[in-house]
């Protein structure tokens, strides 16, 4: 059952993620295109965008928290605080300085972050809080009558 509901809880994990995904490279593609910007405008606009959407659908579906909602969101700004700076630094010397495509670079990132984000959420931001909204309590109820 365990096993089960870590499967459940990754899958949304990964669909939410992707809905994100689309939010920032849709939102990073029509930042460089129609408005020509600089790699890093473009992909920080983009990755505020797509952090904002990823955190709210998966701290109510995903690991549906009670937790504080400031106190979350204060844990995830401080996950940013290292990788937004590394990742834009880097991603604008990949795409400006190195020249790689600026798509690549911006698929790369969000791969990185896909992978070490769920890890942060998942053993440190919602460690304790996992399935305490009510939505989670509501299930359990539900599945202890039917047993």
């Amino acid at each position: 059952m365990v096993k089960k509901k870590e499967l459940i809880r990754t899958l949304k994990f990964v669909g939410f993620s992707l809905s994100a995904g689309a939010i920032e490279i849709v939102s990073f593609t029509l930042l460089n295109e129609l408005l020509k910007l600089p790699y890093w405008p473009c992909y920080l606009i983009a990755l505020v965008l797509s952090v904002l959407w990823n955190f709210t659908l998966n701290r109510k579906f995903t690991f549906q928290s009670a937790n504080n909602v400031p106190v979350a969101m204060a844990k995830v700004f401080a996950y940013y605080c290292v990788f937004t700076p590394l990742s834009t630094i880097l991603g604008n010397y990949l795409a400006e300085t190195a020249l790689w495509n600026e798509y690549l670079v911006t698929l790369l990132n969000m791969v990185l972050n896909f992978v070490t984000e769920y890890l942060y959420q998942r053993f440190y931001v919602f460690r304790d809080s996992i399935d305490t909204n009510e939505a989670a309590r509501k299930q359990t109820e539900n599945s202890q009558t039917q047993a």
